[in-house]
C-alpha cells in the first residue's frame, strides 16, 4: 500500500513538473511573439536601422548595421507593402542549427505582400543576455 501511495505522488509531482514547464514554454513563446511583431513593424516600415539596433546580440554580432540593411532591403523592397499577416506556428527551442544554446522561439508566419501573393516569414527571437526577447534571425520564403 505505501509503494502505491508513493508511486502516485511521484506521477502527480512529474505532472506538476511537466505542466510547469509546459507554462513557461508557453509564456516564453507569448513573449518572444510580441516582441517578433514590435520588430516586424520596423521592418515593414522600411526602418532596418531600428531593427537592427532592437535586434539580439547574436544578430548584431554576425553583421554589420550597413549590411543589414542592405539585405533586409534586398528582401523586402521587391515584395512591395504587406498586406496581410497571419501566425502559422510558434515553436520553443533551446538548440538550433549554427546558433549557440540558449532560449529561441521559432516563429512563422503566412503572409502576403503587395507584390508576392504567399510568402512564408520565419522570425526567430532569441532570450539575450539583458533577459529581453529579441530577434536573432530573420528569412522570407
Amino acid at each position: 500500500m505505501r509503494a502505491i501511495a508513493l508511486g502516485s505522488i511521484l506521477v502527480l509531482l512529474l505532472n506538476v513538473v511537466a505542466t510547469t514547464a509546459r507554462a513557461a514554454d508557453q509564456t516564453a513563446v507569448d513573449e518572444a511573439t510580441r516582441a517578433a511583431d514590435r520588430w516586424l513593424k520596423l521592418v515593414d516600415a522600411g526602418d532596418y536601422k531600428q531593427s537592427w539596433d532592437t535586434a539580439s546580440s547574436l544578430l548584431k554580432n554576425a553583421v554589420t548595421e550597413d549590411q543589414w540593411a542592405q539585405q533586409v532591403g534586398t528582401a523586402r523592397k521587391p515584395l512591395g507593402a504587406l498586406v496581410s499577416r497571419k501566425l502559422k506556428s510558434a515553436q520553443y527551442a533551446t538548440s538550433l542549427p549554427g546558433a549557440p544554446d540558449g532560449k529561441y522561439v521559432v516563429i512563422q508566419y503566412d503572409s502576403v505582400f503587395q507584390n508576392k501573393s504567399a510568402a512564408v516569414e520565419t522570425v526567430t527571437p532569441m532570450l539575450d543576455q539583458d533577459g529581453q526577447w529579441r530577434v536573432s534571425g530573420y528569412f522570407i520564403r
